[in-house]
């Protein structure tokens, strides 16, 4: 497999390539292939922005219909009949069942681009400046979102100072006792504490690079509580658990919260195509024609793909096979898990956002690396990188799960027999 032109010209920073040292060359569903014709289980996604699979036919038959038509790929935030389609098929596909009502902002396409929008909205609509974010999070690239990560090695970077963020633990950091809302809502109560009233809260309702920490619903309903008595902006970052991931559409229905900003991307476009939207509560869109931007955020190919997926949660066959689906991943995790207590501490996650935390880093590394040789893509999250991120297709078939299962099961195996 010739990877040497990478090697030679691609930066040092790339991630992923070395991880999985072949080329690949097409993929449908669950299943990728290299130039080789090794098929591979995808249990990675494109680091979850292909939750539908790849190239899943009722998202990309009209989004080849729509280049073969030549039309509009690029309008900035002018209107074009893709972005309508996609607003009408959002807000009655997925807002309305719901009983959600968002405004819609369309930033820069990715997920960081997200994020710095709606930080700076909060901190527009509140006047303050300073934003609380939790241990352990993951947020973006981008130098605002970096603030609010909470790796010490993400936030070195950019070499500048950022200020304004108030870090607090996320729920069960220190252990099952404490109660870090409790915390938050007294500090935020007593103005001996030292701790100004943020802006905004920004959460993941389950924390992907974090090491997929999962979020009660009670805990998430104590932070809204407390946000809305300390008048202070609740923003989700949906962008890695949202667009279907959890088994609901966003990852915070189970809680039955309703946050006042929602930023999504990733699978959002169903395709891999970036695209992001921030949701904001209608009272809070204070934005003066063009005070945010971004020359790619109308991106109308993605709105295409994005309105097909839409359509997609209104048949109930689709979500009926959503819930099938996560309850047969959880049921092997568990599985994986009392099999092999040698590797495994724990399952962690939701619905289809999963994760398995090994005894130590170097167990995750051997496991990755047998299941690749064995046609399994797998990654690792988690500041120590000790746990096992399990994120298959929300669409896959069972027998591309059992299958991938497989390979995991058989790395766990030899790896736990010390091979």
């Amino acid at each position: 497999m010739n990877t040497d032109i990478f090697t030679a010209h691609e930066s040092n920073v790339r991630r992923y390539g070395p991880s999985f040292p072949t080329v690949f060359t097409k993929a449908l569903g669950a299943t990728i292939w290299d130039e080789t014709g090794k098929p591979f289980i995808d249990f990675l996604v494109g680091s979850g922005a292909l939750n539908y699979g790849h190239n899943n036919p009722t998202i990309m038959a009209p989004a080849i219909e729509y280049l073969a038509g030549g039309n509009i790929l690029l309008s900035l935030d002018m209107y074009t009949a893709a972005k309508r389609d996609f607003i009408e098929a959002f807000v009655d596909g997925i807002l309305k069942p719901r009983g959600l009502s968002y405004k819609i902002q369309f930033p820069g396409p990715t997920g960081t681009n997200a994020n710095e929008a709606a930080l700076a909205l909060a901190r527009k609509y509140t006047g303050r400046s300073s934003v609380m974010a939790f241990t352990n999070a993951y947020h973006g690239m981008s130098l605002g979102s970096l603030a609010v990560s909470g790796s010490a090695s993400t936030r070195e970077l950019g070499g500048v100072a950022r200020h304004d963020v108030i870090r607090v633990p996320y729920d069960g950091y220190a252990n099952q006792a404490f109660d870090s809302a409790i915390y938050i809502d007294v500090v935020l109560g007593d103005p001996g504490s030292g701790i100004e009233k943020p802006a905004a809260i920004i959460l993941e309702t389950i924390q992907a690079e974090g090491g997929m920490n999962t979020a009660s619903a009670a805990w998430l309903t104590e932070i809204q509580r407390i946000c809305r008595k300390h008048d202070v902006v609740l923003i989700v970052d949906d962008i890695q658990a949202g667009s279907g991931r959890t088994g609901d559409f966003f990852s915070f229905e189970f809680a039955k919260i309703e946050p006042d900003i929602v930023c999504l991307s990733k699978s959002l476009s169903g395709s891999g195509n970036p695209l992001s939207i921030v949701l904001i509560r209608p009272d809070m869109d204070i934005w003066k024609p063009g005070e945010h931007s971004g020359t790619f955020r109308g991106n109308n190919l993605a709105f295409t793909t994005a309105g097909a997926m839409c359509k997609m949660w209104s048949e109930r066959q689709f979500t009926a096979g959503v819930e099938r689906t996560a309850t047969n991943l959880q049921r092997h995790l568990d599985h994986l898990v009392a099999k092999f207590p040698k590797c495994i501490e724990q399952k962690r996650g939701r619905g289809l956002m999963t994760g398995l935390k090994c005894r130590s880093q170097a167990v995750v590394g051997r496991v990755h690396d047998l299941a690749f040789e064995n046609g399994l893509l797998i990654e690792s999250s988690g500041p120590n990188r000790d746990v096992i991120k399990v994120l298959p297709p929300i669409t896959i078939s069972d027998d591309e799960l059992d299958h991938g299962i497989a390979i995991l099961d058989h790395a766990l195996k030899e790896q736990a027999n010390g091979g």
